[in-house]
């Protein structure tokens, strides 16, 4: 489990929840419930870290609750 602060909400357009991780840029999962798109943003957030990793990149530090969502 991360820190990162995860925003989730339903979207009629896709028919499915969606996780957005504000800190993390283009950091976002969806599933068909709420839990099923948290445990996919987890996933999400792993892969973009190691990515980010693996090319060198800043990973910024969890900030934990954000002030604009």
């Amino acid at each position: 489990m991360t820190k990162y602060e995860i925003i989730l909400y339903w979207s009629a357009e896709d028919e499915a929840f969606i996780a957005e991780v504000p800190e993390l840029a283009g950091c976002a999962a969806d599933g068909t419930t709420r839990q099923e798109a948290i445990a996919n943003a987890e996933v999400v957030i792993a892969e973009w870290i190691e990515t980010a990793t693996r090319l060198g990149r800043l990973i910024p530090e969890p900030r934990g609750r954000l002030l604009f969502a």
